[in-house]
């Protein structure tokens, strides 16, 4: 078996052979917010990379709230010249007086528990804090700004729709809690179209399905990161319902292979799904390949009442990726079922 250091170069490599056009990218400067994040974190640890390994001289500046965190998840880099720090809440001002080539927003809540617990912070940062890095992508000039929104758009799939394309759209119920992160993602998109309008900056959007990975964060409570946690500490894996919702997921390498390739590709004003049709599964089904993986038991339970605030009401949410195929040139790499060895294998380590 490979360890956990092999396992996540390999998939650094692979995801750089399969999505990323070097010189295309070489000599630009990334503004990356929430860099401690799971899509965030492996995003620059890509750039890293190439700069180490294709003298691609990429800068960095990785946004976050706390310097510390930074410097315990980049060790590695704190001492290297192209990686720099903007440490700021994106619900401020974005007072960053360097000169940015690319914006990838990468901040937000994304997991039940944060939509519930912090309901006001999850709807501002993807209203406020995306019109912050607006603001500052106008003063920057920037070649290209992505703005990462969600499957979660789509709300109830109340007219069985099979795979939403970027046109269709189900029902949020917008008065209830859950309905912040939805609805703010929503906004972000129109607050992207409004800033392309008035100030004529370039704006790509990327809707994601659930999104999972290696770089996941130990609190992550969405429920297939509670079925990899559970599964790399070697118990069972708890269901929170009867599993019936079908999904669509995609691992982290893909996602962030796809940010490239908008990056490159992506037109101005336009929404791109992400997905991979071998990644969509009901979440029972779903349980039950992690609880095989790891050798473990499912177990269900309800919900209790702070974590039943923030699930979704959505029961099928399958995206439709076809128009990133065609315009993108994205072509999903890893499906379910090796994502997931291969997250638990390097969390199982990590631990």
């Amino acid at each position: 078996m490979q360890d956990m250091k092999q396992l996540y170069l390999e998939d650094i490599k692979k995801t750089i052979e399969s999505f990323v056009t070097i010189e295309s990218i070489k000599n630009w400067t990334f503004f990356i917010t929430g860099a401690n994040g799971l899509i965030g974190s492996f995003l620059i640890d890509i750039l890293m990379y190439l700069n180490a390994n294709n003298d691609s001289n990429i800068t960095i500046i990785a946004n976050s709230r706390s310097k510390e965190k930074l410097e315990k998840r980049f060790p590695d880099y704190v001492s290297d010249k192209h990686f720099k720090y903007y440490i700021g809440d994106i619900n401020k001002p974005i007072n960053c007086d360097e000169k940015v080539d690319f914006i990838v927003n990468c901040a937000s809540n994304t997991h039940p528990v944060g939509y519930a617990t912090d309901p006001i912070g999850t709807i501002m940062t993807n209203i406020q804090g995306t019109a912050n890095v607006l603001d500052f992508a106008t003063k920057c000039k920037t070649a290209k700004t992505i703005f990462l929104s969600s499957v979660e758009i789509y709300g109830e799939n109340i007219y069985n729709i099979e795979r939403f394309k970027e046109d269709e759209m189900g029902y949020i119920n917008c008065n209830s809690l859950r309905a912040g992160y939805n609805e703010a993602k929503r906004c972000g998109e129109t607050l992207c179209q409004a800033y392309i309008e008035k100030n004529g900056i370039d704006v790509s959007i990327l809707r994601l399905p659930r999104t999972y990975g290696p770089t996941m964060k130990m609190d992550d409570s969405k429920a297939l990161s509670q079925f990899i946690l559970k599964a790399a500490a070697g118990e069972d894996i708890v269901l929170k319902s009867r599993g019936e919702q079908y999904f669509s997921y995609l691992y982290v390498a893909d996602v962030v292979g796809g940010i490239l390739k908008c990056l490159v590709a992506g037109k101005c004003g336009e929404a791109y799904n992400l997905g991979n049709i071998e990644s969509d599964i009901r979440l029972k089904d779903l349980a039950e390949m992690v609880a095989e993986i790891a050798g473990v038991k499912v177990v269900y339970d309800l919900p209790d009442e702070k974590e039943a605030k923030g699930f979704s009401k959505a029961t099928v949410a399958r995206l439709d990726y076809s128009k990133a195929e065609h315009e993108l040139e994205f072509h999903p790499r890893v499906d379910i079922e090796n994502g997931v060895r291969r997250t638990i294998a390097v969390l199982r380590e990590k631990r």
